[in-house]
């Protein structure tokens, strides 16, 4: 039996939320957390498709099967949600590469998070980045033709450190940088336990009425610059809520300062769709006050950025990356 093995990275996007689709250049933290698939197969006269899916807890959440011909289910609970969009990006792969799964197998998949689906770190393009490995097509193009978005997830699922990334005219762009900031040990990752939508809230990005989107952009491209150029903490803090004002007046939504921690002593700032998932969060206290501060307000999930952030620099720092024939829709 022969067996092959993908794994994706998880992300957090720091800064240009929501304008990341019209080509503001922003900073997306690969995790350590993310997605792993094995694959396998066995000879059949009858070949089918076995997929299950496993949760963090090492629970089953997703189990079913498919013929091979138009990735039929052929298992219970055939029209829930989560196995449509299973079968969506199957055919959407087979559509792009014919000769995915043609051959004489049984296929056993298996797909393991390593963090709680929950937390918004990717669990979608996680799978679409291993599957798209898997049938040798262009993720870029699978994930937009599946759940659309900027791309930017997909490129921190590859990538072995923070990037900087850029929807532009030929396709997605990311450099890898060497973000890790003197006082890195001051930033936190905290958990609002309130899922957010990412599809709706692009959605209503979208929506928006009367935005300047061009000087937006560009406000918000200066930020991160001095963001990645920061040397101090307070430099850092003054940029965030810079950006967070900024995102605030343009789409008209409080920020998470305003509407968490409006007595905490450091910065607080959204990550990628605001109103939930994780919030980045700066402390010149010790590790201890900042985790009690934000357990007790019944946060209990919180990392420090050598925790929860990918940083291998050494091997990939000078890399640039471009996808030129993926389409990224705006």
């Amino acid at each position: 039996m022969s067996e092959q093995y993908f794994y994706g990275h998880g992300k957090l996007l720091l800064s240009g939320e929501y304008f990341v689709l019209d080509g503001a250049k922003s900073i997306a933290l690969p995790t350590k957390l993310g997605q792993k698939m094995h694959v396998k197969y066995r000879p059949s006269h009858n070949p089918k498709l076995y997929w299950k899916s496993y949760d963090v807890d090492n629970k089953c959440w997703l189990e079913t099967s498919f013929e091979l011909w138009r990735f039929g289910c052929l298992g219970k609970n055939k029209d829930t949600p989560e196995i449509l969009k299973l079968q969506e990006i199957l055919l959407q792969a087979r559509k792009q590469n014919i000769h995915f799964l043609r051959d004489d197998n049984d296929i056993y998949v298996e797909t393991v998070l390593e963090f709680p689906i929950t937390w918004g770190l990717g669990s979608s393009s996680t799978l679409v980045y291993n599957v798209a490995q898997w049938a040798y097509v262009s993720p870029f193009e699978l994930q937009a033709k599946t759940f659309k978005g900027s791309g930017y997830d997909i490129a921190c699922a590859q990538s072995m450190g923070p990037i900087s990334y850029q929807v532009q005219s030929r396709g997605p762009h990311w450099e890898t940088l060497n973000f890790a900031p003197p006082f890195k040990d001051k930033i936190y990752f905290v958990y609002l336990n309130e899922k957010q939508d990412t599809r709706a809230g692009i959605k209503k990005y979208h929506e928006t009425e009367g935005l300047n989107k061009d000087k937006t952009i560009k406000d918000l491209n200066s930020i991160t610059e001095k963001m990645l150029d920061a040397v101090d903490l307070k430099d850092f803090e003054n940029q965030i809520f810079a950006h967070e004002n900024i995102i605030s007046k343009a789409l008209n939504l409080k920020r998470v300062y305003d509407t968490h921690f409006s007595d905490y002593w450091g910065a607080a700032k959204s990550l990628g769709a605001w109103g939930g998932d994780f919030v980045l969060v700066t402390s010149d206290k010790t590790q201890e006050e900042t985790i009690n501060y934000f357990k007790n307000r019944g946060h209990e999930t919180i990392f420090t950025f050598d925790d929860l952030i990918l940083q291998n620099f050494q091997k990939y720092g000078d890399s640039v990356q471009e996808e030129e024939n993926a389409t990224a829709p705006n």
